[in-house]
This record gives C-alpha cells, structure tokens and sequence, in this order.
C-alpha cells in the first residue's frame, strides 16, 4: 500500500465523520477533537505547518492513532 505525503484535510474529514452535514461541520468537529488533547495537538504542531490546506504523513498517523484507527483501515473508509 502507499501512503500519499500529503492529504487534504477535507478528504481526511469526510472519512471520519461521514454522518457530518458538511464538509465546514466535520473540519470544525475535527478541530474540536483535536483541542481537546492538548498533547496530540503539540504533536501535531512538531511535524509540521497546520494552517496550511493539508496534513503531511506523520501528521496523519498521528491523527488516525489518536482516533484507534489503523492505516488500512482508513484506506477502506
């Protein structure tokens, strides 16, 4: 399987929160769940830019770790 360097936030979005009304609806939950561990959210920051349009790779597995999902897991989503 290979792993894209980048994904875009709204792609990563739309896998985890399918049920969300809307794309701006799931970027605020994942915002919100985030701000709630101030731990991953410093990780997060450690690997790279996050205001920009995308996660890089670590910044995923970072996520789907926090979320207990595994990468081919999420490929299936």
């Amino acid at each position: 399987m290979i792993v894209r360097r980048t994904i875009l936030k709204q792609d990563l979005v739309k896998k985890l929160y399918p049920n969300s009304i809307s794309a701006d609806a799931a970027m605020q939950q994942l915002r919100r769940d985030i701000k709630l561990s101030p731990q991953l959210k410093k990780q997060i920051a450690s690997f790279g830019h996050t205001k920009r349009h995308y996660y890089n790779k670590q910044q995923l597995l970072l996520i789907l770790e926090h979320f207990c999902i595994t990468l081919e897991e999420f490929e299936q989503l």
